[in-house]
């Protein structure tokens, strides 16, 4: 029956331990006192022969046969890691460099370009009645265009493409763009319904309701700069700098018919606005008219919540509608002043603007919240629908001044 098995390490010590005995057994405590060179010398031999024993030698080539092994592995791991081929580690430093100038350049073109002041005379010598609206027109288009990064709704290159924010300004300047341009056509230029249209403005103001996302074939910036260049043209002809001369009206019923689009998109934006905590809302489409039908019946109650992906495109339209509505109050300041002397209403103008001014006060949050309306985190829709309401109420009351003759 074999006996146990016993690992090297514990052979090799026994080895160690009998060879000892055996060596050593004929030293004594009394002469090992004053030991003599031979003594040395067989000391010597005793270590010798220790070393060279078999089972001692076996336990090192053993133990070194490991201590290689473990080292050829941790150095397979290091070449591993630290010995990637050159292209490879040269491709990953390169896309990240170009991760980071990305974002870098993203976060430049996000930002919203500054207010900037109305011209109200010709080259700041004469005053001439219209100019200040036109003018003003004329560079919140161009604006549009040619801020950080270009006109960026209709990218499809890096790192446009990603970016939502400022398209979505975009849009909302773009609306107002479109529709001053359509008041510009139809009353600002004419004055009475049956008059002709000017001729530089029928050319500019389709251009600028050219689809908005169009990347070529034609590209949207070039519809829009060839709009802007027939309205320049209207500007020249107004400030008598071309020929013939161009007309503008600044009359209390057209300014009524501006302010009548603008409080229809100031109250559509409040209630989308207002949505980004509402789930549902009464139906109040035929309330006030009896007789009133629709062609679709809906519930009392309407599910009006706003998506969770929509709150910031809505925010930064809302946004992007204000700051095109400061420039163009501020030139209708100017343009109708002796009209809104006369109802002495150039307080309610001023009012408006404040309350725009007040709606773009730059944040400090990263990104858009949207907590409870008495939750712990801000709201940020609910304080720009705050003040786009109040704006919307001073416009209402403007429009009903003008309205009293």
């Amino acid at each position: 029956m074999p006996g146990p098995y016993y690992p090297t390490w514990y052979r090799a010590c026994s080895s160690l331990s009998f060879a000892l005995r055996l060596r050593l057994v004929s030293f004594s405590p009394v002469r090992a006192a004053a030991p003599s060179a031979r003594s040395w010398a067989h000391t010597a031999s005793i270590v010798t022969e220790l070393i060279d024993c078999p089972a001692l030698q076996a336990f090192r080539k053993r133990r070194t046969s490991k201590m290689i092994f473990k080292k050829n592995k941790s150095a397979e791991k290091a070449d591993t890691i630290l010995g990637r081929p050159l292209w490879l580690k040269t491709v990953g430093w390169v896309l990240v460099a170009v991760f980071l100038f990305l974002t870098v350049v993203g976060w430049y073109w996000s930002r919203m370009p500054d207010v900037f002041w109305v011209n109200q005379k010709v080259d700041g010598e004469k005053t001439v009645i219209g100019y200040a609206t036109t003018d003003t027109l004329i560079r919140v288009a161009e604006t549009l265009l040619d801020k950080p990064g270009g006109y960026l709704s209709n990218d499809v290159m890096l790192p446009g493409v990603f970016l939502d924010n400022i398209p979505n300004w975009e849009f909302g300047v773009l609306q107002q763009v479109r529709d001053m341009a359509r008041v510009i056509r139809n009353d600002y230029s004419r004055s009475q319904s049956q008059s002709k249209e000017d001729v530089d403005v029928v050319v500019g103001e389709p251009k600028f309701f050219f689809d908005n996302d169009s990347w070529i074939l034609p590209r949207t910036e070039s519809q829009y700069r060839d709009a802007i260049a027939g309205f320049v043209k209207y500007r020249n002809r107004l400030a008598g700098v071309s020929e013939p001369q161009a007309q503008f009206y600044a009359r209390a019923d057209n300014l009524r018919e501006w302010l009548a689009q603008v409080e229809k998109r100031l109250g559509s934006l409040s209630r989308r606005l207002g949505d980004s905590v509402a789930t549902s809302v009464i139906n109040t489409d035929l309330a006030g008219d009896p007789a009133a039908e629709a062609n679709t019946s809906l519930g009392d109650s309407v599910d009006v919540r706003t998506s969770w992906f929509e709150i910031d495109d809505v925010f930064f339209e809302a946004r992007g509608t204000v700051w095109a509505l400061i420039h163009f109050f501020r030139a209708a300041e100017f343009d109708f002043a002796q009209v809104l002397a006369d109802k002495n209403a150039r307080a309610s103008v001023r009012q408006i603007i404040r309350e725009f001014e007040a709606s773009l006060k730059p944040m400090t949050s990263p990104i858009v919240l949207n907590g409870g309306g008495f939750g712990l985190f801000a709201n940020h829709s609910l304080v720009m629908a705050n003040y786009i309401a109040r704006a919307n109420a001073a416009v209402i009351n403007l429009r009903e001044l003008l309205d009293q003759g």
